[in-house]
């Protein structure tokens, strides 16, 4: 099946470009593009950084899944891409795609600090973006693609929620 990823909100862009922004996820994205790969396998030859990668593709929605045997006692999670491309539909204002690049090329210590304050902000029962967004002093589209970014946010609808592990 030809499944294409259609990319219309500005926001969208981030885990594109973040999902190749170091050489393991780009290595992790290759091999689960060719075949199905289980979680051990990936952390097992990357490590660490192979496991976030997949989390954060698995966040994205980039990759799909399955449980599959491996000879063990128990099935193992399997990780393959979802989509076979993309389609970007670009027609936005400055402000819009300067924030989105900002957020998706921001240094780490940056975003870990922002994501840090989100976090706190959005504490153990969600809040709605909006609220979230004026206690920064930052525009909607920068907070969306902070979200977007981030391992352990996302939304529901217009709240921001913490993701379960």
């Amino acid at each position: 099946m030809n499944r294409i990823k259609v990319i219309n909100e500005p926001s969208e862009l981030v885990p594109m470009l973040r999902a190749v922004d170091t050489k393991v996820k780009r290595e992790v994205l290759k091999e689960v593009t060719l075949e199905w790969r289980t979680s051990k396998e990936i952390e097992d030859k990357y490590g660490d950084e192979g496991k976030e990668a997949i989390r954060f593709f698995e966040k994205m929605k980039l990759v799909e899944t399955k449980w599959q045997s491996s000879g063990g006692n128990y099935p193992e999670k399997a990780y393959h891409t979802y989509y076979n491309s993309f389609h970007i539909n670009a027609s936005w204002p400055v402000y819009e795609i300067s924030d989105v690049l900002s957020a998706a090329m921001m240094p780490e210590d940056e975003f870990d600090g922002l994501e840090e304050k989100i976090v706190k902000l959005v504490g153990s029962e969600g809040k709605f973006s909006g609220d979230v967004a004026e206690k920064l002093g930052i525009t909607s589209t920068m907070l969306k693609s902070l979200v977007k970014r981030s391992i352990r946010l996302d939304f529901r609808g217009h709240r921001i929620e913490r993701l379960k592990d």
